[in-house]
């Protein structure tokens, strides 16, 4: 039978609360009232506790970065037209298709019917909101111009997402020729060179060149072996991944990465990118320097990077400009100094600042492209050369049978 959660009054009007069990709601009212108690608030406490495990389990997802822009641009164009925020909000729950977003707004909408700031409400989902978007939407409710503040975090999630698609999609064609490579030469030392070593056997008389012997081996290890292998590479990925998660071994990494000589480039203009666009997007929305340096840095997903810009945020705070101690660190391009000792001095340090992302950003992408054509050549040749290297392992041998045998 259901259990009721009752708030009401009594004949002498003193409060009263407690629990009741009834077939339904009606039946639960009708059992007060005959106990001569007001009900002024009754909920089934089943369903209450089901929806606060509901939005318990919500709190801990997030959502595409696609529907997160969608709905942000959405919310800003209802507030933009004067529509109160509730209902902007109820508007919004019900258009997103996403439904943990869904949720997430209309939970808000009751926070903010409740007299809650907007921010503090997007803030109980931190796995759907980010700090600088809750940065914003504070500085947008304390200017009273949220409706300018949400357009802008649209572009700038618009943005972040687009570049996200372009690394995934110059990366996916390399990692499948890659994954295909491997899969190859697996079966080829699995299953071919086993069968063309019975073969070599049942002529003892033939000798084997060196690399024939080698390959024979690796095979061999390969196919009776094959848990050595899988275990050291397991054990070899546990202890390389707890490494980069350490404090020293991802600043290493970092390091490593910004030096490479290819992939160095690219890791760098990234981390630029956006630093450049989201202390553009901070500062434009009202907040201030110091603190919008300390959600950058969070941002540039390098510690390398992230520690040059601690560094510049330790120098600002005591009256220097922000190009100097960025210049000192060594980790920013020139031009990027060049752009904002430029803004700096003419006031229009956000726009320089956005200039310089999009640059970037259109740098990024003719990277990733020439890197994208390079790396289909380049597998295409090495597996060519290991495949050569096989059969003329496998080629020399059987030729000299056939000569034997003539």
């Amino acid at each position: 039978m259901p259990i009721f959660e009752y708030r009401g009054l009594t004949r002498d009007g003193k409060n009263a609360k407690g629990v009741i069990d009834a077939d339904n709601l009606r039946a639960a009212r009708a059992k007060l009232k005959k106990d001569g108690i007001f009900v002024t608030e009754i909920k089934d406490k089943k369903k209450q506790t089901t929806g606060k495990k509901k939005n318990a389990s919500i709190r801990t997802r997030s959502v595409p970065v696609q529907d997160l822009s969608l709905m942000t641009r959405q919310l800003a164009t209802l507030v933009k037209a004067n529509i109160p925020l509730v209902d902007a909000l109820n508007a919004v729950a019900e258009q997103v298709e996403n439904p943990v977003l869904s949720e997430a707004m209309s939970d808000c909408k009751n926070m903010v019917n409740e007299g809650t700031p907007l921010h503090k409400a997007l803030a109980r989902y931190p796995n759907i909101f980010t700090n600088i978007y809750l940065s914003m939407v504070e500085a947008g409710e304390a200017s009273g111009s949220l409706d300018q503040i949400l357009m802008r975090l649209a572009e700038f999630t618009e943005a972040a997402s687009e570049l996200r698609e372009k690394i995934k999609s110059a990366m996916t064609y390399p990692i499948i020729m890659l994954v295909v490579t491997f899969a190859i030469l697996i079966g080829l030392f699995v299953f071919l060179i086993p069968k063309l070593v019975v073969i070599f056997e049942s002529n003892p008389q033939l000798t084997l060149p060196w690399y024939t012997v080698m390959i024979i081996n690796f095979s061999g290890f390969l196919v009776n072996s094959w848990y050595l292998l899988v275990g050291a590479l397991v054990i070899g990925f546990l202890i390389f991944s707890n490494w980069k998660k350490s404090e020293n071994g991802a600043r290493q990494w970092d390091s490593i990465a910004l030096k490479l000589p290819v992939v160095g480039p690219v890791v760098r203009m990234v981390a630029v990118s956006r630093f450049t666009r989201t202390l553009a997007t901070l500062l434009d929305g009202g907040v201030p320097m110091l603190y919008a340096l300390d959600i950058v840095k969070n941002v540039v997903d390098n510690h390398v990077v992230a520690q040059a810009i601690i560094e510049a945020r330790s120098n600002i705070s005591e009256g220097e400009s922000i190009a100097a101690p960025l210049k000192k660190s060594g980790q920013f391009p020139p031009i990027v100094i060049h752009m904002v000792n430029i803004g700096e001095k003419t006031g229009e340090l956000e726009t320089m600042l956005g200039q310089v992302a999009d640059a970037f950003d259109f740098q990024v992408k003719n990277k990733l492209d020439g890197l994208t054509g390079m790396m289909g050549p380049i597998v295409t040749v090495l597996m060519g050369i290991v495949v050569a290297i096989i059969v003329m392992a496998v080629m020399v041998p059987m030729f000299e049978l056939t000569n034997m045998a003539g």
